[in-house]
Protein backbone atom coordinates (compact mmCIF):
# COMPACT_ATOMS: atom_id res chain seq x y z
CA UNK A 1 0.00 0.00 0.00
CA UNK A 2 1.97 2.90 -1.02
CA UNK A 3 1.26 6.87 -1.86
CA UNK A 4 3.15 9.27 -3.51
CA UNK A 5 3.39 11.04 -0.02
CA UNK A 6 0.89 11.78 3.03
CA UNK A 7 -0.17 14.78 1.82
CA UNK A 8 -2.22 12.67 -0.33
CA UNK A 9 -4.64 11.39 1.98
CA UNK A 10 -4.72 14.57 4.02
CA UNK A 11 -7.30 17.48 4.00
CA UNK A 12 -4.45 19.09 5.60
CA UNK A 13 -1.40 18.63 3.45
CA UNK A 14 0.52 22.05 4.91
CA UNK A 15 0.41 20.45 8.64
CA UNK A 16 1.64 16.96 7.97
CA UNK A 17 4.85 15.65 9.21
CA UNK A 18 7.38 14.35 5.99
CA UNK A 19 7.12 10.90 5.41
CA UNK A 20 10.68 10.19 6.89
CA UNK A 21 10.37 12.51 9.62
CA UNK A 22 13.52 12.23 12.38
CA UNK A 23 12.19 14.00 15.00
CA UNK A 24 11.70 11.17 17.34
CA UNK A 25 14.85 8.72 17.12
CA UNK A 26 12.68 5.78 19.16
CA UNK A 27 9.97 5.96 16.33
CA UNK A 28 12.37 6.56 13.79
CA UNK A 29 14.11 3.22 14.40
CA UNK A 30 10.91 1.24 14.90
CA UNK A 31 9.60 2.46 11.30
CA UNK A 32 12.47 1.14 9.98
CA UNK A 33 12.20 -2.32 11.34
CA UNK A 34 8.90 -2.02 10.77
CA UNK A 35 9.78 -1.13 6.86
CA UNK A 36 12.50 -4.22 7.00
CA UNK A 37 9.87 -6.86 7.91
CA UNK A 38 7.03 -5.56 6.11
CA UNK A 39 8.16 -3.34 2.65
CA UNK A 40 4.57 -3.19 1.23
CA UNK A 41 3.04 -1.48 4.11
CA UNK A 42 2.65 2.33 4.63
CA UNK A 43 5.21 2.61 7.59
CA UNK A 44 5.47 6.62 7.82
CA UNK A 45 3.36 8.99 9.55
CA UNK A 46 0.18 8.46 9.31
CA UNK A 47 -1.88 11.91 7.64
CA UNK A 48 -5.30 13.37 8.64
CA UNK A 49 -8.54 11.89 7.09
CA UNK A 50 -11.57 13.52 6.42
CA UNK A 51 -13.38 16.46 5.73
CA UNK A 52 -11.11 20.10 5.54
CA UNK A 53 -14.62 21.97 6.25
CA UNK A 54 -15.13 19.49 9.16
CA UNK A 55 -16.76 20.66 12.37
CA UNK A 56 -15.90 17.56 14.42
CA UNK A 57 -11.98 16.50 14.87
CA UNK A 58 -11.67 12.74 16.43
CA UNK A 59 -8.81 12.25 18.05
CA UNK A 60 -6.96 9.25 18.31
CA UNK A 61 -3.98 8.20 20.31
CA UNK A 62 -1.30 6.61 17.32
CA UNK A 63 -1.51 4.70 14.46
CA UNK A 64 -2.15 1.16 15.48
CA UNK A 65 0.75 -1.69 13.63
CA UNK A 66 -1.48 -3.76 11.75
CA UNK A 67 -4.18 -0.77 10.89
CA UNK A 68 -3.22 2.93 10.26
CA UNK A 69 0.71 1.49 10.37
CA UNK A 70 -0.34 -0.99 7.41
CA UNK A 71 -2.82 1.03 5.37
CA UNK A 72 -1.80 4.55 5.87
CA UNK A 73 -5.08 6.09 6.73
CA UNK A 74 -6.18 6.21 10.69
CA UNK A 75 -8.39 3.87 11.93
CA UNK A 76 -8.14 1.40 9.31
CA UNK A 77 -7.85 -2.34 9.04
CA UNK A 78 -8.01 -2.99 12.74
CA UNK A 79 -10.56 -3.11 15.32
CA UNK A 80 -11.06 -0.63 16.41
CA UNK A 81 -11.69 1.22 13.24
CA UNK A 82 -14.62 -0.91 12.40
CA UNK A 83 -16.69 0.32 14.92
CA UNK A 84 -15.82 3.59 14.59
CA UNK A 85 -16.67 3.61 11.29
CA UNK A 86 -19.58 1.84 11.15
CA UNK A 87 -21.05 4.79 13.43
CA UNK A 88 -20.04 7.56 11.93
CA UNK A 89 -21.83 6.50 8.73
CA UNK A 90 -24.88 5.43 11.10
CA UNK A 91 -24.53 9.33 12.35
CA UNK A 92 -24.23 10.36 8.67
CA UNK A 93 -20.13 11.66 9.49
CA UNK A 94 -19.25 9.17 6.43
CA UNK A 95 -20.68 7.76 2.83
CA UNK A 96 -19.96 4.75 1.73
CA UNK A 97 -18.81 1.55 2.90
CA UNK A 98 -16.11 1.00 5.04
CA UNK A 99 -13.60 -1.42 3.60
CA UNK A 100 -10.48 -1.21 5.81
CA UNK A 101 -8.69 -0.40 3.22
CA UNK A 102 -7.63 3.40 2.21
CA UNK A 103 -8.83 2.72 -1.31
CA UNK A 104 -12.81 1.41 -0.09
CA UNK A 105 -13.70 5.17 -1.48
CA UNK A 106 -15.32 5.72 1.71
CA UNK A 107 -15.50 9.53 2.75
CA UNK A 108 -16.00 11.87 6.32
CA UNK A 109 -18.83 14.53 5.96
CA UNK A 110 -18.25 17.06 8.66
CA UNK A 111 -15.95 15.20 10.58
CA UNK A 112 -11.59 14.51 10.01
CA UNK A 113 -9.59 12.07 12.45
CA UNK A 114 -6.67 12.93 13.72
CA UNK A 115 -3.87 11.40 15.88
CA UNK A 116 -1.92 12.86 18.65
CA UNK A 117 1.40 10.89 17.57
CA UNK A 118 1.37 10.08 13.88
CA UNK A 119 3.66 7.40 13.90
CA UNK A 120 3.41 3.47 15.70
CA UNK A 121 4.84 3.54 18.99
CA UNK A 122 6.11 0.47 20.25
CA UNK A 123 3.49 -1.10 22.12
CA UNK A 124 1.33 1.20 20.64
CA UNK A 125 2.62 3.35 23.67
CA UNK A 126 4.16 6.85 22.64
CA UNK A 127 6.74 8.32 25.65
CA UNK A 128 5.61 11.87 26.84
CA UNK A 129 8.54 13.51 25.13
CA UNK A 130 7.06 12.10 21.90
CA UNK A 131 3.42 13.20 22.09
CA UNK A 132 4.99 17.04 23.22
CA UNK A 133 7.23 16.43 20.09
CA UNK A 134 4.12 15.84 17.60
CA UNK A 135 1.64 18.38 19.42
CA UNK A 136 3.11 20.76 16.42
CA UNK A 137 1.46 18.89 14.09
CA UNK A 138 -1.51 18.30 15.90
CA UNK A 139 -1.74 22.18 16.79
CA UNK A 140 -1.01 23.05 12.76
CA UNK A 141 -4.08 20.67 11.64
CA UNK A 142 -5.92 22.19 14.51
CA UNK A 143 -5.02 25.95 12.96
CA UNK A 144 -5.56 24.76 9.98
CA UNK A 145 -9.36 23.21 10.33
CA UNK A 146 -11.25 26.41 11.36
CA UNK A 147 -14.41 25.09 11.15
CA UNK A 148 -13.83 22.20 13.78
CA UNK A 149 -16.10 23.11 16.74
CA UNK A 150 -15.97 19.83 18.89
CA UNK A 151 -13.01 17.54 19.53
CA UNK A 152 -13.84 14.17 20.25
CA UNK A 153 -10.72 12.59 21.72
CA UNK A 154 -10.37 8.86 21.98
CA UNK A 155 -8.98 7.30 25.13
CA UNK A 156 -7.34 9.62 28.38
CA UNK A 157 -3.74 10.00 26.03
CA UNK A 158 -5.46 11.65 23.52
CA UNK A 159 -7.86 13.36 25.61
CA UNK A 160 -4.87 15.07 27.36
CA UNK A 161 -3.05 16.06 24.13
CA UNK A 162 -6.27 17.60 22.69
CA UNK A 163 -6.79 19.56 26.26
CA UNK A 164 -2.96 20.79 26.16
CA UNK A 165 -3.90 21.25 22.57
CA UNK A 166 -6.29 24.11 23.52
CA UNK A 167 -4.51 25.83 26.02
CA UNK A 168 -7.01 23.80 28.77
CA UNK A 169 -4.68 22.55 31.96
CA UNK A 170 -5.10 18.81 31.92
CA UNK A 171 -4.92 18.87 35.62
CA UNK A 172 -8.32 20.20 35.87
CA UNK A 173 -9.83 18.58 32.67
CA UNK A 174 -11.48 15.90 33.68
CA UNK A 175 -11.31 12.95 31.37
CA UNK A 176 -14.36 10.22 31.25
CA UNK A 177 -16.69 8.66 29.07
CA UNK A 178 -18.76 11.50 28.08
CA UNK A 179 -16.68 14.48 29.65
CA UNK A 180 -17.37 17.75 28.32
CA UNK A 181 -14.85 20.77 28.56
CA UNK A 182 -15.48 24.06 27.14
CA UNK A 183 -12.57 26.15 25.84
CA UNK A 184 -12.52 30.17 25.89
CA UNK A 185 -13.29 30.35 22.24
CA UNK A 186 -16.42 28.12 22.77
CA UNK A 187 -14.73 25.15 21.32
CA UNK A 188 -15.44 21.92 23.21
CA UNK A 189 -13.47 18.68 24.28
CA UNK A 190 -15.59 15.84 24.28
CA UNK A 191 -14.20 12.53 25.72
CA UNK A 192 -14.95 8.81 25.14
CA UNK A 193 -13.27 5.31 26.03
CA UNK A 194 -11.31 4.70 23.08
CA UNK A 195 -12.74 1.79 21.06
CA UNK A 196 -10.23 -0.49 21.40
CA UNK A 197 -10.53 -4.42 20.96
CA UNK A 198 -9.93 -4.58 24.78
CA UNK A 199 -12.08 -1.98 25.81
CA UNK A 200 -14.82 -3.58 23.69
CA UNK A 201 -14.25 -7.16 24.81
CA UNK A 202 -14.45 -6.43 28.37
CA UNK A 203 -16.90 -4.00 28.19
CA UNK A 204 -15.50 -0.93 29.08
CA UNK A 205 -17.03 0.52 26.18
CA UNK A 206 -19.86 -1.38 24.20
CA UNK A 207 -21.59 0.40 20.89
CA UNK A 208 -24.76 2.15 22.06
CA UNK A 209 -21.80 4.17 24.85
CA UNK A 210 -19.87 4.96 21.80
CA UNK A 211 -22.61 5.99 19.89
CA UNK A 212 -23.86 8.60 22.34
CA UNK A 213 -21.11 10.63 22.99
CA UNK A 214 -21.70 11.27 18.57
CA UNK A 215 -25.06 11.95 19.14
CA UNK A 216 -24.18 14.57 22.15
CA UNK A 217 -20.95 15.99 19.43
CA UNK A 218 -23.96 16.29 17.01
CA UNK A 219 -26.27 17.97 19.40
CA UNK A 220 -23.24 20.53 20.81
CA UNK A 221 -22.57 21.42 16.99
CA UNK A 222 -26.23 22.73 16.87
Amino acid sequence: MQFASPADLSPVPKAEAPRDCPLCPRLVMFRHTCREEHSDWWNAPVPAFGDPDAWLAIVGLAPGKHGANRTGRPFTGDYAGELLYETLVKFGLAEGTYGADPTDGLRLRGAVILNAVKCLPPANKPEPGEIRTCRSYFEASLAALSRVRVLLALGQIAHVAAARSLGLPPVSTKFGHGAETVTADGRVLLSSYHCSRYNQNTGRLDRPMFESVFQRAIELSR
